[in-house]
């Protein structure tokens, strides 16, 4: 490396001198030396923990992620950072801490890349919100960064079925006569359901996002569906290692590649892979780290014009070992290629332009094509009407082709868990819209996912035959005519608020509309004799997240400082 690179690097030679001694002994210390301290310093932010499946590998990928760094003449600093599993806090409130730890992770990520004057990053991460706060974190330092994804689990089969974690779900939060299974066969199935190490292999929020890094640019081509087991994933960590040192020489920052061009990209492969409805939150977080503010309505306008060709659970019977077997994300790329936006620059150093002309096509049923989509829309919708004046959110690829609109008769809730036991008990019937409420950022607070109803109604076999609404978020796994993100949410004075029970509800999914159907003057009426109610958080960090967070239709991160485009 020459001196003019090498003092590029150091972040103004913050290793160099008589003044820089204290730093260097403490490096020495650590176990550094002399020839280390005119490198490129790399952090290896590590999402480890024996606590997932999906998280506990990390530790082998981080020392491959290490090696690649050494072989191109970098010094790797590696450092944890927490990894949470929704799965474990599911059917508790401690669920709401869920998305809120996105903020936390993004804050540890900065502090830390600042503190030590890191030239750059490898993020190791493989969960629903542990990889946007990695990358938000990284947007935010805007220092050269990839990230490393651990990849799915791979699946097994239990009685001629494919069974995934979501099917344990629907088993448990679904025990009420007429569809309880025996104690026997809930042990046998979860026995099977989560096979190994890895992320969920369904299209959960967890895999919606590592497709999604490596669409929007962050994640080395071709790398982040590589299954968990396999020996390419830690090639690819290499490689990530190495690639992390051309980027910091380069000077290619996560400002050149979060663009408006790439994060479109990743708005319609969200649409093309009917992913989660959390990733709208994920995306319009990301972006705001680098300036750039998405409208809530382009999720809606880029998935009319984006048809669905990833078949994977829960729109679709196929697993993400078929999706990456099919070609993985660069084959999807390809069969969308004519709706990217090909410019837009990548962690490999080229444009995504670049990339697909060495491409080939999904070789995969899981994959369709333009020509032959699952369906011919995206698979996201936004709805708006008096009842979600700022938007709301439902899967469409997910909700299944018979439903379409639905009127039904409001039965009201403030919890997921009060819905849940209604639901359980048989107190729902068909015909039945669920509204639960004061589940939103503020409310809950946290945004909780609402999965216990949910999964119950999926279990009961009542989708088609009941709505649900809440101005909280739901689940990757859940399914059905779940409408989430509701906004102004409840706790704000949103129309949400006012439903009673028997009001009527009509929902019409292909004109995008909300509506409770109750004259202005009977609103006005309930608008005056609202209160919110007392705050279920008023010490700790959830505290300060209701205070701070934005609503559902910004992104609902604690982001509530002035929009500044990263120079």
């Amino acid at each position: 490396m020459n001196p003019e690179t090498s003092k590029r690097c150091l972040q103004g030679r913050m290793f160099e001198g008589r003044s820089a001694a204290h730093r260097r002994q403490i490096y020495r210390g650590a176990g550094f030396g002399t020839s280390d301290f005119g490198k490129p310093h790399i952090g290896i932010a590590n999402a480890w923990t024996e606590a997932s499946p999906a998280h506990k590998h990390l530790r082998a990928l981080a020392e491959q992620a290490k090696a690649g760094v050494w072989q191109a003449g970098g010094v790797p600093l590696e450092f944890g950072l927490f990894a949470t599993c929704g799965n474990i806090a599911l059917g508790s409130e401690n669920l709401r801490f869920e998305l809120p730890i996105r903020d936390v992770l993004a804050a540890s990520v900065e502090i830390m890349a600042r503190v030590h004057h890191f030239d750059g990053l490898v993020l190791l991460s493989s969960c629903d919100n542990i990889i946007p706060g990695q990358l938000m974190g990284a947007a935010r330092v805007n220092l050269p960064s990839v990230l490393v994804t651990g990849g799915p689990m791979d699946s097994r089969r239990w009685r001629n079925q494919t069974v995934t974690p979501s099917d344990v779900n629907a088993m448990v939060f679904g025990q009420v006569s007429g569809c309880r299974n025996s104690e026997q066969d809930l042990l046998e199935m979860e026995d099977v359901a989560c096979p190994g190490v890895g992320a969920c292999p369904t299209m959960g929020t967890a895999n919606t996002m590592q497709i999604l890094a490596e669409a929007m640019g962050m994640a080395l081509s071709g790398s982040t569906t590589i299954p968990a087991v396999r020996a390419d994933k830690e090639r690819a960590a290499r490689a990530a290692g190495r690639q992390i040192v051309r980027l910091v020489t380069q000077g290619i920052r996560p400002s050149d590649i979060l663009t408006e061009a790439s994060l479109e990209n990743a708005i319609r492969v969200n649409a093309a892979i009917g992913g989660s409805t959390n990733a709208p939150l994920h995306i319009m977080s990301i972006g705001r780290e680098v300036g750039i503010e998405i409208a809530l309505d382009r999720f809606d306008t880029l998935s009319r014009q984006t048809p669905l060709l990833a078949s994977v659970i829960p729109n679709g019977p196929h697993t993400m070992i078929d999706f990456h077997e099919a070609g993985g994300v660069p084959a999807l790329l390809k069969e969308m290629e004519v709706l990217l936006v090909h410019d837009a620059l990548t962690v490999d150093g080229v444009t995504i332009g670049r990339i697909l002309e060495g491409c080939g096509r999904s070789h995969g049923s899981s994959i369709r094509t333009l020509e032959n989509p699952v369906q011919a829309e995206g698979g996201l919708a936004v709805l708006r009407g008096n009842l979600a004046p700022c938007g709301a959110i439902v899967r469409t690829s997910s909700i299944g082709a018979a439903v379409g609109t639905f009127r039904g008769r409001a039965r009201t809730f403030s919890s997921d868990e009060d819905a849940w036991e209604s639901i359980t008990e048989g107190r729902i019937a068909p015909g039945d819209v669920v509204v639960i409420r004061y589940e939103g950022p503020t409310g809950a607070p946290g945004m909780k996912e609402v999965m216990l109803s949910a999964d119950a109604m999926a279990a009961m076999r009542l989708q088609g035959e009941v709505a649900l609404i809440t101005d909280g978020r739901f689940s990757g796994f859940n399914r059905g005519l779940i409408i989430g993100h509701v906004s102004p949410e409840a706790m704000a004075g949103g129309p949400i608020a006012l439903i009673e029970d028997g009001d009527e509800i009509q929902i019409d999914i292909q004109n995008r509309t909300l509506a409770h159907n109750i004259s202005e003057d009977e609103l006005n009426a309930r608008r005056q004799k609202w209160h919110p109610p007392e705050r279920r958080a008023t010490s700790g960090f959830l505290s300060l997240y209701a205070a701070h967070a934005l609503p559902a239709e910004r992104g609902a991160a604690m982001q509530d400082w002035p929009l500044v485009r990263v120079p």
